[in-house]
Order: C-alpha cells, then structure tokens, then sequence
C-alpha cells in the first residue's frame, strides 16, 4: 500500500510552507508539479531533491496511469500546484480519485489556500460562502452570471488580471452598482492589497490602471447584504 500525498504550498510567501509538508517532500519518491519549473524555485530554496515531474491540466489524463504505476510499486507520490492547495482549481482531483479507486492511501499536508485567505481578509460574511473558481470564458459566462445574482452566500471567485475589467463591469450590469465586494490581490506578497466597497466603487478604483498585475481573488457579498 502506498500513499498519494496532496501538499499545500504557498501562493505568494515562500515562509508560509509547513515544517509536515517539508519532510513529506523530502520523503516520498516522486513529486508531481503543476509546473516543474516553478515549482523547482522552491524546492531548491528549501534544499528538496526529490524527483519531479509534470503534472498539469494539459496532461493529467494521461498522467493519472503513470502516478498510479509509481504508486503500484510501492512508491509514494506527492502532488503540489504553483500555489495553494492542489484540486482547488489546479490539478489533483483526478489522481485522487484514481488513488482511491485502486486502493491507495490518500493524505493532505494542508496549508496556504487563496480562496480562505481572501474571504476572511474581506470584511464579508465567511460563515458560509460558495466557491465558484474562474467563471467560463465563453459559453455558459453570462448564465451563471445571472445565477449568482440571487446568492445568499458569499461569492469567491477567481480571475486573471487581464479580464479583470471586464468582470467588474458583469458585476454592475447583473448585480447593479452598489452590491458589496473586494478584490484582493498579490495575498501575502510584498504589493499585497484588498480594495473593498461597492461594486461601483471597485470598477471606478481599477479603471482608474494603466494595467492590472498578480494573482486576483474576488470575493462578492450575498444578495441583500448590507453594512
């Protein structure tokens, strides 16, 4: 019996790693990286030689029959992602499932999440949310737009810099102007920042950017909330 091992990571200070998921990396066999390269700046800095391989959305198909052949021979496997937890919006659900399924123990060295740092960090309600990751590009964008309107729970959404404003400016079209929320972005960083207010206030701070930089959490208020 082997163990698949599912490593929280830091998603901006490299000081936030665990002393458990140090020695888990230093322990297994294999680790399996969203992004051998990135993830090689903090293996090195925390002195971790363990082999690497890739392991992203482009390939994780086919390597879920590889990580269980390693797995098959006794060798323990650790997944880790750029940033956070892996399967939050990362890699990883696959292979759990895959580990699960043929026998293998699975276990969680938890860690730095984006999703909680953000919601907590926003002044909104955090008793109970729903975490949507990043909305679709295209197809099915504007339906699940008008789905939210009605939330009764926080929103956690992620999104990347570039559509950023075109985010903001869904927001005011579905959920009107002055519906809370924050944007929270570059967390726990050197230019980490959270700019909270209504909807309308937040779109008129951004568009006021010559550009829009870093890793970006948004966190929308439930329906009726007021302050």
């Amino acid at each position: 019996m082997s163990t698949l091992y599912i490593v929280a990571t830091p998603i901006g200070n490299l000081d936030d790693i665990s002393e458990r998921a140090i020695k888990t990396l230093k322990s297994v066999s294999y680790i399996a990286c969203e992004d051998t390269r990135t993830s090689g700046v903090l293996l090195t800095k925390l002195g971790i030689n363990t082999k690497t391989f890739a392991f992203h959305a482009h390939n994780e198909h086919q390597k879920v029959e590889h990580l269980l052949n390693i797995l098959d021979a006794r060798q323990n496997v650790a997944i880790i992602s750029d940033a956070g937890m892996p399967g939050i919006s990362d890699p990883g659900f696959l292979a759990v499932r895959a580990a699960h399924q043929s026998g293998h123990s699975v276990s969680v060295i938890p860690g730095p999440d984006a999703a909680t740092t953000a919601l907590v960090a926003s002044g909104l309600p955090c008793d109970k949310y729903v975490f949507e990751g990043f909305l679709p590009q295209k197809k099915g964008r504007q339906k699940q737009l008008k789905q939210l309107v009605e939330e009764e729970r926080s929103i956690v959404l992620y999104e990347s810099p570039h559509r950023m404003m075109k985010l903001l400016e869904e927001l005011r079209k579905y959920m009107g102007d002055q519906r809370m929320m924050a944007v929270c972005r570059e967390l726990t960083k050197k230019f980490e920042e959270i700019v909270r207010g209504s909807i309308k206030s937040v779109h008129d701070t951004f568009q006021l950017r010559d550009d829009i930089k870093g890793e970006i959490v948004v966190i929308i208020a439930p329906k009726d909330y007021s302050e």
